[in-house]
């Protein structure tokens, strides 16, 4: 079974009634393909993708996330079975809303849970999710409807940094942040995704391979920013306090360096 990248930060959606996208999703680079039941496949066509998910996913090496239909709809429990019996790293359950959805999965499956919060209950029950919970991801565009407000950065701060808190204080990896809609708009991907990185997110949805490069950017920490965590770091090494570019280093200050040291290598 493939393993789940701790470095996940850019997985790309794929519907799973297109599996001959799945290979070249793979070839586009992504860091695990999100194979998706619920919202890229048409409610009368989920059946039929579901059955072919097995040849689908055969010979497939990178991490496959399956995306399933959220708990209380017709489609779950279906969406439980075939996941039992596939390669899978992970299973993303769609509107998470309480950790015993959450835990029920894992169980029924042998798979970590990735939990795709995109309702108020979602947001409302955020600790007792990430606690059963593999990872967490923001289903920004659901939430924003669900509370029938704009899907803006302002309007969407509080919900991102209960995510980010939630996640951290359950020890998770940093969530993965919702889509960006624009596919080929690459100024507004890139600052979107340096919007997530500052608020602590981890890694973004990416719902189209044209995406990607504009996203590496994004996540990726500035020249300036890397020079300046390498020389940190190394001078960190001779224990003593030292000076660098006229500020002292002292432990939080190493912490961040090899934090951006660190998501360097894992875009690399």
């Amino acid at each position: 079974m493939p393993t789940l990248p701790v470095q996940m930060n850019l997985p790309l959606f794929v519907p799973a009634d297109r599996p001959e996208r799945v290979a070249k999703a793979a070839a586009a680079g992504a860091d695990a393909i999100i194979v998706d039941l619920e919202d890229a496949v048409a409610p009368s066509a989920r059946e039929s993708a579901r059955a072919g998910l097995t040849d689908a996913l055969q010979g497939v090496t990178c991490a496959i996330v399956l995306r399933i239909n959220a708990v209380r709809t017709k489609w779950h429990e279906a969406d439980l079975d075939i996941a039992a019996n596939l390669p899978l790293s992970a299973i993303m359950l769609a509107k998470a809303e309480s950790a015993a959805a959450c835990a029920n999965v894992a169980s029924a499956t042998l798979t970590p849970v990735i939990a795709l919060v995109e309702t108020a209950r979602g947001i409302e029950q955020l600790n007792e999710i990430a606690d059963a919970s593999f990872r967490l991801a923001f289903g920004s565009i659901d939430y924003a409807a669900d509370l029938g407000m704009g899907h803006t950065r302002q309007s969407l701060l509080s919900a991102r940094s209960a995510l980010v808190l939630a996640a951290r204080l359950a020890g998770q990896p940093a969530p993965l942040d919702g889509v960006t809609t624009a596919i080929h708009n690459d100024a507004l991907i890139e600052d979107d995704c340096r919007h997530a990185v500052e608020l602590g997110m981890g890694g973004k949805l990416i719902i189209h391979p044209a995406q990607l490069t504009a996203a590496r950017r994004g996540f990726a920490p500035s020249p300036d920013e890397l020079s300046w965590a390498r020389r940190v770091l190394d001078a960190a090494k001779g224990g003593a306090a030292v000076q660098i570019d006229d500020a002292m280093v002292d432990a939080p200050v190493i912490v961040r360096a090899k934090a951006l040291v660190a998501r360097a290598e894992g875009l690399a």
